[in-house]
């Protein structure tokens, strides 16, 4: 059976560049600079780690085969370049990431696809990296990593990205990060803006943002990718729809063409990243069906093999697996 996975991390050196200039200085958000203090921090675990990361060539083919993996669709490593303050220096990396990429994928086409990165920070110019991303460099998506300075894209001054990722047909891969500015306090004890819980509530917080805000109305051909079994979103999902329309029977917000819980299981997709547990995946297969749910290692940070075991293990039929392993990557990606 072929294995498709789906949230797969890359890293440019001039990216990293960046990174090290920003923590350098006085300017670092403050969730980044956390996460500069642990992850990013130059120690032998987290320089192996940027090894990894930093390689998709050869190295990388091989370890994917001993992990059973037969193509990985790569993406630029969270924070990717949302953290820089100047737009147009943004753009240009995430320009050279993609360059990057593409030709990774061009040598390698039946091992790697790519997602594109862009910067929010310029919705113009992300558009037209989009449009570039699919037209010249075959990339088959966009990824971005949630908040850009604390701001969703919701807000109307992204709709360019959305429009652009629509007409294209490029999937936006909604990836976690540490959560925004206005969020993080809450966050800093206990390593819990970390992923073991804000990584989640800030990505969960972006999709509910996109929902709520009536974006698929606008954008009804938009498709959202979610990591990590939906953010935990599918678990929630009557329990929105219960209060949303207690909130518009109280005239507490305008509501919405459809039902929140539509909106999730018609533009959104989810994937397995970090779960290799049975009732989280029966649940999403529940809640979701088979068709919207993608296999995904999260390499370097999970380990891709005991995903790969988990899914060739966990009680599923046959066309289930097929369609978790590499079909619904095969729809939604077009690969």
């Amino acid at each position: 059976m072929r294995i498709i996975a789906v949230e797969e991390a890359f890293v440019t050196q001039s990216l990293v560049e960046a990174w090290d200039e920003i923590l350098s200085g006085s300017e670092a958000e403050p969730g980044f600079r956390l996460m500069g203090n642990s992850i990013l921090a130059k120690t032998p675990i987290n320089q192996a780690l940027h090894g990894r990361l930093a390689d998709i060539g050869p190295n990388r083919i091989s370890q994917m085969k001993s992990d059973g993996i037969d193509m990985a669709v790569l993406s630029i490593t969270s924070p990717g370049v949302q953290v820089l303050r100047d737009a147009d220096r943004a753009c240009h990396l995430a320009a050279v990431a993609n360059d990057e990429l593409a030709a990774a994928v061009r040598a390698h086409p039946e091992h790697f696809a790519g997602l594109a990165a862009v910067a929010p920070q310029d919705p113009e110019q992300a558009a037209r990296e989009i449009e570039r991303a699919r037209h010249r460099l075959g990339l088959c998506g966009v990824l971005i990593n949630s908040h850009t300075h604390g701001h969703y894209l919701d807000e109307p001054q992204f709709q360019p990205i959305l429009e652009a990722a629509q007409t294209e047909a490029m999937p936006i891969y909604l990836h976690p990060r540490e959560p925004g500015p206005a969020m993080l306090e809450a966050y800093r004890d206990h390593g819990l803006y970390f992923a073991t819980w804000g990584f989640s509530m800030e990505s969960s917080l972006h999709a509910m943002r996109l929902i709520m805000s009536g974006t698929f109305d606008r954008f009804p051909r938009l498709r959202i990718v979610l990591g990590h079994m939906g953010e935990g979103l599918p678990f929630w999902l009557h329990r929105i729809d219960n209060r949303y329309a207690l909130q518009v029977r109280i005239g507490g917000i305008k509501p919405l063409q459809r039902m929140p819980s539509e909106y999730f299981l018609e533009n959104f997709v989810i994937t397995t990243a970090g779960f290799t547990s049975a009732p989280e995946l029966r649940l999403s297969l529940d809640v979701l069906g088979p068709n919207r749910v993608m296999f995904a290692a999260d390499y370097p940070y999970e380990d891709a093999k005991a995903g790969v075991d988990f899914l060739h293990s966990v009680d599923l039929d046959e066309a289930t697996r097929a369609r978790i392993a590499h079909l619904n990557a095969e729809t939604v990606f077009g690969l």
